[in-house]
C-alpha cells in the first residue's frame, strides 16, 4: 500500500476511534507506529484531538515524537508539561535533537531543563548552543567515538566492545591527536578486514574533509550530496573536533529548506500549524494580502494615467491583463529557476552576468514567438492591425523585462540579506504588471491620441 494511502487510512481509523471514545484501540494503534508516524498524525488532526492523542502516546517514545513535530505544535505540547516531565521525556535524546527542541522553547524553560541535566550532558548541549541553529555547529551531535593514531586495531576493537552500543549512523571512527585535533577517519569496514596488529595510523584515511562549525547548513547539505557522505566530522577554527553531522540531520535540512521556499513564496511560515485557530491563521495571511493590495494599487495607478486612452478604445481595457499575465508567468519561470539554482549552489554573483544574458536571450526568443501569436489573434479578433502590433510590441517588452527581473531580483535581495523566496515574488509581480500596463497603454496612447 502506498505510504500516502496508508497514512490516510490510519488517520480515518484514528478519527473514528477518537469520536467513539475507544481509547484502548487508539493506544493499540499508536503502539504499532514509529515516532515519526505518530508525529505526522498529530500534525494532521485538530488541537482538541491532538491533546487526547498525546495522552495516549507511550512515555517511552514521547521524546522521539517531539523531535518530529513542527515548532508550533511542539510549543503547544511542551507548554502543558512541567520541567520534571519535560526533562524525563527528553533525557534519552541525542544531543543535536535535544538542542533542536530546546532552541524552539522560551529561554526560561530551556534554562530550567539545562539545570536539571547532569554536568556531561549540560556541557555537550552548551557546546551546540554556541553556534546558530542554521550552521554545522548547530546541527552537530557531540556523541562521537574517537581513537588515537598510535594504537593497534586490536586495541580499538576491544575498546568498542566495552560500549553497550555505538552512536547511530556510525560508519567511521574519528582519529584525533593528543590536543583533540581531527587528523583522519577509520572506516568500520577497514577495522574489520585489516590485521589486528596494524596501527590506526597505517590504515586511517587522511583525505576526509572536516566541516567547519560555522559553515551554513545549506552548504553542509551540498557537501553531503556531492561526496555521498553518511557522516562527517565538525571542527572549530583550530581544527579541534567538536562532533559530527549525520545524513539523517541533512535530510531534515533539505526537507525544511524545501518547505521554507515553498511556503515563503506564499508569505507563510513553514512551521505553521495546518489546524491553527481561524483568527490566528487569518491574521498571519492578512499581512501578505496587505502587501499584495499595495502592489495591486500601484499597477492600477499606472492604468489610471491612461484612462483617456482606455475610454477611446475599449479593447485596451480587455487586452491589458493579457500582457501583464504573460510577463508574470515568464518572470515566475525565471525566478523559480534562479532561486532553485541559488539553493543548490549553482547560481551566484560569479556567474550572474552569464545567467542574465541567457535569460534575456530566452525572454527575447519567447517574446518574439508569442508577440506574433498574440498580435495575430488580436488583429483577427478586433479587425485592427494597429492594436495587434501594439500588443505584440508590449508583449516582447514585458517578457524581456520579466526575464531581467526574474534573474536579477533574487541576487539583489540576497546581497541585501533578504530572503529571495519571501520577497522576490511580490516585487516581480509588481514589475511585470507595471511594465506590461505602461508599455501596452503607453504605445496605445501614442497611436490613438
Amino acid at each position: 500500500m502506498p505510504h500516502a494511502v496508508k497514512t490516510q487510512t490510519r488517520l480515518h481509523q484514528l478519527n473514528k476511534a477518537l469520536e467513539s471514545g475507544t481509547f484502548i484501540k487508539v493506544r493499540q494503534m499508536l503502539n504499532g507506529m514509529s515516532p515519526a508516524e505518530i508525529a505526522h498524525l498529530m500534525e494532521s488532526i485538530p488541537p482538541n484531538a491532538r491533546t487526547i492523542l498525546w495522552r495516549l502516546v507511550s512515555t517511552e517514545v514521547e521524546g522521539e515524537v517531539l523531535q518530529y513535530l513542527n515548532d508550533e505544535i511542539l510549543k503547544q505540547i511542551v507548554k502543558k508539561m512541567n520541567t520534571q516531565e519535560l526533562t524525563s521525556v527528553l533525557e534519552d535524546l541525542d544531543t543535536d535533537d535535544l538542542a533542536d527542541i530546546l532552541q524552539t522553547l522560551p529561554k526560561a524553560v530551556t534554562r530550567q531543563v539545562l539545570n536539571s541535566l547532569d554536568s556531561m550532558n549540560r556541557k555537550r548541549l552548551e557546546e551546540v548552543f554556541e553556534y546558530p541553529d542554521d550552521t554545522a555547529g548547530g546541527l552537530m551531535n557531540t556523541d562521537t567515538i574517537t581513537v588515537r593514531p598510535n594504537i593497534t586495531l586490536d586495541v580499538v576493537q576491544r575498546y568498542l566492545r566495552r560500549h553497550e552500543e555505538i552512536p547511530e549512523m556510525t560508519d567511521n571512527l574519528l582519529v584525533v591527536n593528543r590536543k583533540g585535533q581531527f587528523i583522519g577517519t577509520l572506516p568500520l569496514t577497514t577495522l574489520l578486514i585489516k590485521k589486528p596488529s596494524m596501527t590506526v595510523r597505517k590504515v586511517m584515511l587522511t583525505d576526509a574533509e572536516a566541516i567547519h562549525a560555522d559553515m551554513h547548513r545549506s552548504d553542509v547539505a551540498n557537501l553531503f550530496e556531492h561526496h555521498d557522505l553518511i557522516s562527517a566530522p565538525v571542527v572549530d577554527k583550530n581544527n579541534v573536533l567538536l562532533g559530527r553531522i549525520t545524513i539523517d540531520d541533512v535530510v531534515d535540512v533539505i526537507r525544511e529548506d524545501a518547505d521554507h521556499s515553498l511556503m515563503s513564496m506564499a508569505g507563510l511560515d513553514e512551521e505553521e500549524d495546518i489546524f491553527a485557530p481561524i483568527l490566528t491563521a487569518s491574521r498571519r495571511r492578512s499581512v501578505w494580502l496587505g502587501v499584495n493590495t499595495l502592489t495591486a494599487f500601484i499597477a492600477a495607478g499606472v492604468m489610471g494615467f491612461f484612462s483617456d486612452t482606455i475610454e477611446k478604445v475599449v479593447a485596451l481595457a480587455i487586452l491589458s491583463p493579457v500582457v501583464a499575465s504573460m510577463g508574470g508567468i515568464a518572470g515566475s519561470q525565471t525566478l523559480t529557476l534562479v532561486i532553485r539554482g541559488m539553493a543548490l549552489g549553482h547560481v551566484g554573483f560569479a556567474n550572474a552576468r552569464l545567467l542574465l544574458s541567457r535569460e534575456v536571450a530566452v525572454g527575447f526568443v519567447n517574446g518574439m514567438v508569442w508577440a506574433v501569436i498574440i498580435g495575430s489573434i488580436t488583429s483577427l479578433w478586433w479587425g485592427e492591425i494597429s492594436i495587434g502590433l501594439i500588443i505584440a510590441a508590449s508583449t516582447l517588452i514585458n517578457l524581456i523585462a520579466a526575464a531581467i527581473s526574474g534573474a536579477a531580483l533574487p541576487l539583489i535581495l540576497k546581497r541585501m540579506n533578504i530572503d529571495p523566496a519571501l520577497a522576490a515574488g511580490v516585487i516581480l509581480t509588481t514589475v511585470t504588471d507595471v511594465v506590461g500596463f505602461a508599455s501596452f497603454l503607453g504605445l496605445a496612447s501614442i497611436v490613438y491620441n
